[in-house]
């Protein structure tokens, strides 16, 4: 497999782990009444291609799912980050 996929594998993979922590982790401090994440941080990480992983934990946990920006916005900007994703991959001759 080519170096680049390699590369856009492993950043996908951190940035959802990333994500995913920080869901759980604001999850917890809402729980314990702490100081919470910042939603503005929460869609920061989202649109840096952890949508998916992000959208996954927030209906496991049952965390932001009545606010719209997060259940619409992120399955949104999914689609738009996999659409942008293949474009560039064609336009580099993996497809």
């Amino acid at each position: 497999m080519n170096a680049v996929i390699w590369l856009l594998i492993i950043y996908f993979f951190i940035m959802n782990l990333i994500a995913i922590t920080t869901t759980i982790r604001d999850k917890l401090a809402a729980v314990n009444h702490r100081r919470r994440v910042p939603e503005r941080t929460l869609m920061l990480l989202g649109t840096l291609s952890s949508c998916l992983g992000m959208w996954i934990t927030m209906k496991a946990i049952h965390h932001k799912t009545r606010k719209a920006k997060f259940m619409i916005g992120l399955p949104l900007i999914f689609v738009g980050e996999a659409i942008l994703t293949v474009v560039i991959l064609k336009l580099l001759g993996f497809f």
